[in-house]
């Protein structure tokens, strides 16, 4: 992806967290895959919601700083996992959508309840507790890369996607599913047969 059309979307995609309350004041951390050796990734300590063009950072596959002010995401490690991981990725985002975490305290979240959590989500994992930052999160995180969204025990989500707007559609949507699911409590998935279908489309 061009540069500076990563930076800019970027830009956009922070903003629009932040805007809909999925992530809030310096947490979370979005990236982009630029080629094959880089990506482009949020800087560590900065408020999503006021990011420039001029404050992302380029890193290598190895998480060696390319270009930059600053320092990344102390969660850098797990996306460059992920893109290792999972070819077709071009873009995570990684967030705490208040919803989301919540239901990882209670039990497993549940996409079958509507067509579109079928559709945009498919079966969402979720993980166990991890440090914040650790390679053991960023292994966690990997192991379950062929997943369009994972979430992990007390801490966030992750959503990737082939571009950002495919991986926003879907942080948006975990968290309508993990919302709908702490409002209306334990209830019907939509029969097998329907999700079958929708697996299908």
């Amino acid at each position: 992806m061009n540069e500076d059309y990563a930076r800019k979307q970027l830009v956009k995609i922070c903003a629009l967290l932040y805007e809909r309350e999925l992530t809030v004041s310096a947490g979370g951390n979005m990236s982009v895959r630029l080629n094959e050796d880089e990506i482009l990734i949020t800087p560590s300590g900065k408020n999503k919601g006021f990011l420039t063009e001029d404050d992302f950072l380029v890193l290598d596959m190895e998480g060696k700083v390319l270009g930059g002010m600053g320092e990344p995401s102390i969660e850098a490690g797990m996306h460059l996992a992920l893109y290792k991981a999972n070819p077709e990725t071009n873009a995570i985002i990684h967030c705490h959508p208040l919803n989301c975490v919540a239901l990882t305290m209670k039990r497993k979240i549940r996409t079958d309840l509507t067509p579109e959590g079928v559709l945009l989500l498919g079966d969402v994992p979720t993980i166990g507790y991890f440090t914040p930052g650790t390679q053991a999160l960023a292994d966690a995180v990997a192991s379950k890369a062929k997943s369009k969204a994972i979430l992990m025990e007390r801490h966030d989500a992750v959503t990737q996607g082939k571009n950002l707007i495919d991986a926003y559609n879907r942080m948006e949507e975990l968290e309508f599913q993990a919302k709908l699911q702490m409002l209306v409590g334990r209830c019907r998935s939509l029969p097998r047969d329907e999700v079958s279908k929708l697996m299908e489309m």
